[in-house]
This record gives structure tokens, C-alpha cells and sequence, in this order.
């Protein structure tokens, strides 16, 4: 946290959506508005948006006072299926007093898009998110006025299935699943994320949904700063950084496929429209690009809570980029 928060500002990033999946999970407001206080003191000039972890012990009345203390959403993993998900969810039904609540005080329900694999049922991790969808559409129909975002799709599936809902339903498209394809991260453990990189015809749906200018898709780093020793592991943590570098990355990701005149709507526009956040601060600043090559670093060093030097490998760590900030 000490080394990646400062990093958001840096990358170009000032509103951040926070995850709640930690040790322990963020489950209730208090943990929520603790933990905010410890990220604006390490970068005060970013907007962090909380949200809570879907859990047993979230209630109708907790949901009512996370509202009035400005949390914005409630994040709902399925068990087992990403980073710290051993408490997430399997049926969404004893839910619905939640999201009923979440309604009613224009809360977002943030969803990670996979059900867990079941090899009896053939399902694994190519297939996880696409067999989700069903849910997605159920939950829309069932709660039609709810803010719902399916988080960083990763399928043709997925996009199709967005599309085709109401406009309280958004989703959002990581940088690296803009890059990645299954053969990215088959062996390549600082690609392995969940939901994984799929085909290229997925990818490509992906990249066309940005260039039509689809005014709910919009960008969502999905940047997990594992350390070098947890991913180069035999089981490697779920997660790709992108942090310290989200615009460069996303302008030459954009300008590879056609898409750089979307990079305002995509980064800066749709997601703040979903959100309800009203039009950027003067505070907040401009961030310029320029078409000049740069250099991701290999690593990025420090030194952890027990005193061991670790190190963060970020997404293309040692590629060109053919934008950077001026």
C-alpha cells in the first residue's frame, strides 16, 4: 500500500475505486472509512471511492449507513474464484434484502463475472465468465433500477450480454485485457489475472466496444500490486499492475488498434457519467501525453513492513511504450 498508493496520481489516475477483498476483508463502513483515511494520507489528491466486500453479515441497515457516510458500492465475489475470495458468495437470492437497500440508496453493485469451476459441469476458467452471465441478467431484471458494473469483462460474451441490458447496467475493460490473449498468460505468471485473458476474437469484441464509443464501457485498471516472490510461485497470486503507468499504456494500447481518439471518453468520461460523480474538479488537474518512447521498468523496489527488500513487476515491465507523460 505505502508503495503503490503514491503511484495512482502518477499514472495518471485521480479517482480510484477501491477493492474490499484485503486480509481481513473490508465487510462494514467503519473498516471502509478507516481504511480510506490511510490512502488519502499516502496520496491526498486522489478521490477514493469505497466499497464493501459481499458478505453474510452485510444488513439492509449497514448498507443505509455506508450510503450516508459516502461508500459508493458493495463488490461481490464468488467463492474461491480470485485474490482473498475463500468468503465470497454462492447463491445471490439471500442477497436481495441487500440489493433491495442498495436500490433504494442509489448504491452500485460491483460484480467480479465468473462462477467457480466445477470440472463435472465443464466449467474452468475459459468458460467462467460467459456461464456467469445468466446471473448478471437475472439481477438486472429482478432490481431493473439498481447501478450494477460487471468488472473487467473479458469475453465476447460478456459484451454482448452488456449491450443488450438497460442503462443502469455498465462494465469495465482493464488495460491489460486490451493487450493480453490466453497464450499471454499460459506459462507467464505476471499475466495470470482472474478473470484470464481470453481468445483473440474476444479481445478483439473488447477493443470494438471501445472504438463504437459504447458510452457504459468504461476503464477499470484492475491493478493488483502483487510482490515478485508471490507471483513467481507455484501458486501464483491473480493480478496484473498497471498503476504506475495506466494512461501511457492505454494510449498506446488505443493508438495500436484505432481507438486513440477514445481514450478521453473511455478513461475519463463514461465511468464518471455511471458513477454519478459530476464533472471533474478544477483541482484535479490535466494530464498531458506526448508520442515519445518510454521504457516500463523492470521492477519496482521496496521494502516491506518486516524489513525484506521486495520488488513489483509491472505489466510490460522492460517494453516500449510510444506514449509517456510530458
Amino acid at each position: 500500500m505505502k508503495l503503490v498508493t503514491p503511484l495512482i496520481r502518477k499514472g495518471g489516475v485521480s479517482t480510484a475505486l477501491v477493492m474490499p477483498n484485503l486480509k481481513p476483508t473490508i465487510s462494514n463502513t467503519d473498516q471502509a472509512l478507516a481504511y480510506k483515511a490511510e490512502l488519502q494520507a499516502l496520496a491526498p489528491e486522489v478521490q477514493f471511492l469505497m466499497t464493501l466486500y459481499l458478505n453474510p453479515d452485510l444488513t439492509p441497515a449497514e448498507i443505509e449507513k455506508a450510503a450516508k457516510a459516502g461508500v459508493v458500492g458493495v463488490k461481490s465475489y464468488p467463492r474461491g474464484v480470485t485474490t482473498n475470495s475463500e468468503g465470497g458468495i454462492e447463491d445471490y437470492r439471500i442477497y436481495y434484502p441487500v440489493f433491495e437497500a442498495m436500490q433504494k440508496h442509489n448504491m452500485i453493485l460491483n460484480l467480479h463475472g465468473e462462477i467457480p469451476s466445477d470440472p463435472d459441469n465443464d466449467i474452468c476458467v475459459l468458460n467462467a465468465e460467459e456461464r456467469f452471465l445468466s446471473h448478471l441478467k437475472q439481477l438486472h431484471t429482478d432490481f431493473p433500477t439498481l447501478r450494477i458494473v460487471l468488472e473487467h469483462a473479458t469475453t465476447k460474451a460478456a459484451v454482448e450480454a452488456v449491450k443488450s441490458l438497460g442503462d443502469t447496467v455498465g462494465c469495465t475493460i482493464t488495460v491489460h485485457h486490451l493487450q493480453l490473449i490466453v497464450d499471454d498468460w499460459a506459462g507467464q505468471c505476471h499475466h495470470f489475472c482472474k478473470p484470464v485473458a481470453k481468445y483473440p476474437h474476444d479481445r478483439a469484441a473488447l477493443r470494438q466496444v471501445i472504438k463504437d464509443g459504447h458510452p457504459r464501457f468504461f476503464l477499470g485498471t484492475d491493478s493488483a500490486p502483487h510482490p515478485r516472490h508471490l507471483k513467481e510461485n507455484a501458486s501464483s497470486c491473480a493480478g496484473v499492475f498497471t498503476g504506475s503507468h495506466v494512461l501511457p499504456y492505454l494510449a498506446t494500447i488505443l493508438e495500436s488498434f484505432g481507438a486513440l481518439d477514445r481514450l478521453q471518453s473511455f478513461a475519463c468520461e463514461n465511468g464518471r457519467r455511471f458513477y454519478q460523480l459530476g464533472e471533474r474538479s478544477a483541482t484535479a488537474g490535466q494530464v498531458t501525453l506526448q508520442r515519445t518512447e518510454f521504457t516500463v521498468p523492470e521492477e519496482l523496489e521496496y521494502v516491506d513492513d518486516e524489513g525484506a527488500e521486495r520488488a513489483i513487476v509491472p505489466f510490460m515491465a522492460g517494453k516500449k511504450l510510444t506514449w509517456s507523460f510530458a
